[in-house]
Parts: structure tokens; C-alpha cells; sequence
């Protein structure tokens, strides 16, 4: 039937008859926090949610998620020192180490994933160990492999590998098996873009790098046939679930991933994402609040199961 007998105002003139028929929700429980750790406290007054905490500092933080409901968090660290190996990331002792055993401790009820890279423990700021001015792949994938392991160790409850190494997640799954961790799940940055939409988050995690670029391991942004193939090998190399970062740009990307595979899918609200908005909202351009639950709730609807983003927390008391 067409117009006048069908109109599809009916179902909009309120609130409640919008909410009744809304296709799409936010949870909460589908959120993670990405959580920034180092040797010292950092605030940032225009972007809170990459402020950086102290091992001691967590758990106050700790007890602040618990409170607003937030289930997941994303632990990044900051090491006192970093090498050309980026030794710092597999020390037993070290920064993301130190901070797992204390959450596990003081906040039992945290899902605990780690981002598995050595660029913030690297002092050329790459991904990777270097053959010249080259990121050598193949002899990465062992020091990947040492990290995700002394993660688990440590208490993480997943290992999210963000490198793009060819391999890491084959190297990662058999180091967890011959260590005898089997159970934790390998959550892979499958699909991840070489954007310029990082630049926040290089700057909280200092992981710019010193020279060059990440083109030469992260994707062209203008290809999402090729996420697809990342995706595949990731798969059948044992990824429990994959990410697409960042989101917004690649909701198209999300989409295809979450109709080719019968993974959980997930999607990075990356840094960029959030800062575009900050700094809209500062200025009275938009309204915050609503222009970031309308690009949550797109990311969700383009078929993302997961979403790592800086408004959990904000998103908590919204919901």
C-alpha cells in the first residue's frame, strides 16, 4: 500500500513509540575501555579518557568502573625505558604486567584484554624489530609471542595483537598452547587501517614513530577486499575474534567482515573518532552527547558485536 494509508511517521510522533521500535541498542556490556598505564599520572583536561594512570592509581579507577558498570577495559602500557626490541613489552615485571595483577586482584569482576605490540616499547616507535630501517616480520613474531604470553601469565583474560605482522596470530596461538593457555582467546586487530585518525592516541601512548611510517604493515585505507583476506588468514591461523580499526571510516568494512565470518566482530572507536567530537562539541558545532551516541550506535548497527571506545565510561551514565 503507498501513501496515504502507509505512513511511517505513526511509529515516531513519541519517545516511547520510537524506543518500542528502535532496531538497534547500545549495551553497555558490548563496550571495552581502552585504559593507559605508565611511571606516572598524566591527565588530559580536553580528551579525559586518555589521561594516563599509575599501577597505585588503578585502583581508584578500578573502583570507578565497577561502579558506572563497565565490564571491559583495554590495558595499554608506557614503559620507563624502551630498547630497539621493545623488551619492556614481555617483562615480567613490566608496566601491563604489574597492572593486570593488580586488577585481577582489586577488580575481579573486569574482563582484562591487553593490546599485544611493541610500539610503545620500542625507541624507534615501529611495530616491530627492524632489519635497517625495515620492520623484520618473521623475527617480530616471537617477541609477539613472548608479550601475549606473559599476558596471560600475568591474568589477562584475552591478547589483542595490533602489530599486523603476517603470521603473529599462528606464532601467538602456539606460544599459548605450549605454555599451556590454551583457554585464553586471541582477539586479532584483523583489519587495521595506516589513518590519521591515531594521532591522540600516539601521543597518550607515545608510540609515535621516529622515522618513516606504518604503511609498509598497516592497511590501505582504500581497500576492503584485502581486510577480507586478513581476516581469513587470521581465522584459519586461530583468531577468536576480529577487529576492524579504526570505525567510523570503515563502517562498510565492519559490515562485509561481519557478513563473510561467524566470528564476534569488533570495531575500535579510535582516538581521532573521539576527538573530532570533543573538539566539535567544545566549540557548541554539535551536540556531544548525541552526535556520540549516533556514531556508536551506527558502529553497532553496521554489525560490530564489540566496541573499544573512549566514551564507555561516558556511555554508562548515558544509558
Amino acid at each position: 500500500m503507498s501513501f496515504p494509508a502507509t505512513r511511517l511517521r505513526r511509529l515516531r510522533r513519541s519517545d516511547r513509540l520510537r524506543a518500542l521500535v528502535r532496531e538497534t541498542r547500545l549495551d553497555l556490556d558490548d563496550f571495552v575501555f581502552p585504559l593507559f598505564v605508565g611511571p606516572e599520572s598524566q591527565a588530559n583536561p580536553e580528551l579525559p579518557a586518555l589521561g594516563r594512570h599509575t599501577v597505585a592509581g588503578l585502583h581508584a579507577e578500578a573502583e570507578e568502573l565497577q561502579r558506572l558498570g563497565v565490564r571491559s577495559v583495554l590495558l595499554f602500557g608506557i614503559p620507563e625505558e624502551k630498547d630497539d626490541e621493545g623488551s619492556g613489552a614481555w617483562d615480567e615485571d613490566g608496566v601491563v604486567q604489574q597492572a593486570l595483577r593488580t586488577l585481577r586482584e582489586t577488580a575481579p569482576g573486569l574482563v582484562l584484554l591487553t593490546d599485544v605490540c611493541l610500539c610503545e616499547y620500542t625507541s624507534h616507535g615501529h611495530c616491530g624489530t627492524l632489519e635497517g630501517e625495515e620492520v623484520d616480520n618473521d623475527a617480530t613474531l616471537e617477541l609477539l609471542a613472548r608479550t601475549a604470553v606473559s599476558h596471560a601469565e600475568a591474568g589477562a583474560d584475552a591478547v589483542c595483537p595490533s602489530d599486523m605482522m603476517d603470521g603473529r596470530v599462528a606464532a601467538i596461538r602456539a606460544a599459548l598452547d605450549d605454555a599451556e593457555l590454551g583457554q585464553v582467546p586471541i582477539v586479532s586487530y584483523a583489519a587495521k587501517y595506516a589513518s590519521a585518525f591515531y594521532g591522540p592516541f600516539r601521543e597518550a601512548a607515545e608510540s609515535a614513530p621516529s622515522f618513516g611510517d606504518r604503511r609498509g604493515y598497516q592497511m590501505d585505507p582504500a581497500n576492503v577486499r584485502e581486510a577480507l583476506r586478513e581476516c581469513e588468514l587470521d581465522v584459519r591461523e586461530g583468531a577468536d575474534a576480529l577487529l576492524v580499526k579504526p570505525a567510523l571510516p570503515n563502517l562498510d568494512v565492519i559490515r562485509a567482515v561481519r557478513e563473510r565470518f561467524d566470528l564476534p566482530v569488533g570495531a575500535y572507536n579510535v582516538s581521532g573518532e573521539y576527538a573530532m567530537l570533543k573538539a566539535a562539541g567544545a566549540r557548541g558545532w554539535l551536540d556531544e552527547r548525541q552526535a556520540a551516541l549516533e556514531s556508536l550506535t551506527a558502529i553497532i548497527r553496521a554489525g560490530a558485536d564489540l566496541v573499544v571506545s573512549y566514551w564507555t565510561k561516558e556511555l554508562a551514565d548515558w544509558l
